[in-house]
């Protein structure tokens, strides 16, 4: 007789969602999928999690499961970013969407323009509507802190900061100081950097990485920062560029960034070098074309999608981080030397 079930419920408390994953090799969202017959999983790893459920004697908790359904029972998540209407947010919204919808699951939308009455104005408008889950780009996670027990939140872009969500993030310090390190190689020391409102943790970490590779040579004269839009970033961008001593390259912390950097690169007729962090549409087809730090929007959205929706399925594991790479893309204009 087969008694690893029973010595395994013996030994601890009743196996997760996440001993699972553990046991056969795989996240928590393919156990979800498999035990709750979703599609997209191969028949080898789903026979492995069959194999790790009957062995370590997981039991699917259909009393809680029917429990949340029944409170909340909307079919419908809610996702909040900065601003939609931004490509790399309406990649990600994109993302969220198209998974949302493979589980049956509608999508509302808001833009929190980093405004934190407008946050906690959006998430108590979701929340009374009872939405089942919360995808968040966060202002600040001091909104969040009293968000209704229950309701399965997931942070995306920013960290959770101690918050018990889960959050799915890219390594932007280190990214951002391999672009600028890729000017510097290139014989630049002279970097000027375009970057958002200070508040933003993305645009901080990018603001180190920043730092991090210029190190000795920075000079706050080249650093422009609270710029929100592709307008603003190109006035910093030609400011710069029409200084007294004037940056041979540019950085661009965000894709809004890049735009302005690229306009003011040909307004001004300068044979400026620049890297942009996110990839912006017809970046290869620029004159030169554009290097960057791709990260990937729809990798992101995907993820915490599929992690949003194992927490809606039952998954009671501690909160995780996951952190995605954002790769450095060579095409020509990082690659441009001092004149």
């Amino acid at each position: 007789m087969n008694r690893e079930p029973e010595l395994a419920r013996s030994k601890s408390s009743r196996p997760t969602m996440r001993d699972v994953a553990d046991a056969a090799g795989v996240g928590v969202m393919t156990v979800s999928r498999v035990i709750n017959g979703g599609a997209g999983v191969r028949p080898s790893t789903a026979e492995r999690v069959r194999e790790a459920v009957g062995r370590l004697g997981y039991q699917l908790n259909h009393a809680a499961s029917t429990l949340r359904r029944r409170h909340h029972a909307s079919m419908v998540i809610a996702l909040l970013v900065d601003d939609i209407a931004n490509p790399f947010y309406a990649a990600l919204a994109g993302a969220v969407e198209e998974e949302a919808r493979a589980h049956g699951f509608t999508v509302l939308f808001g833009s929190t323009k980093e405004d934190q009455v407008r946050e906690r104005e959006l998430v108590a408008a979701f929340t009374a509507r009872r939405v089942d889950g919360l995808i968040a780009v966060p202002t600040d996670t001091e909104p969040w802190r009293g968000a209704p027990a229950g309701t399965a939140v997931v942070f995306v872009d920013r960290p959770a900061n101690g918050l018990p969500v889960d959050a799915v993030l890219v390594d932007g310090r280190t990214a951002a100081a391999r672009g600028v390190a890729h000017l510097v190689e290139h014989g630049h020391a002279r970097i000027g950097y375009l970057g958002d409102l200070e508040s933003i943790w993305t645009a901080r970490q990018r603001l180190q990485g920043y730092r991090d590779a210029v190190g000795e040579a920075f000079d706050p004269a080249l650093v422009r920062q609270g710029l929100r839009d592709a307008a603003s970033a190109e006035q910093a961008a030609r400011e710069l560029l029409g200084s007294a001593r004037p940056p041979t390259a540019l950085f661009a912390a965000n894709d809004l960034m890049t735009i302005g950097a690229v306009r003011a690169v040909a307004a001004c007729g300068a044979g400026t070098a620049v890297v942009g962090f996110d990839d912006i549409v017809l970046a290869d087809r620029l004159s030169p074309p554009l290097t960057v730090l791709a990260q990937d929007p729809v990798e992101m959205g995907t993820t915490a999608a599929r992690l949003l929706f194992a927490r809606i399925d039952g998954d009671e594991s501690p909160s995780r981080e996951v952190v995605l790479p954002a790769t450095l893309v060579v095409r020509g204009s990082g690659e441009r030397r001092p004149g």
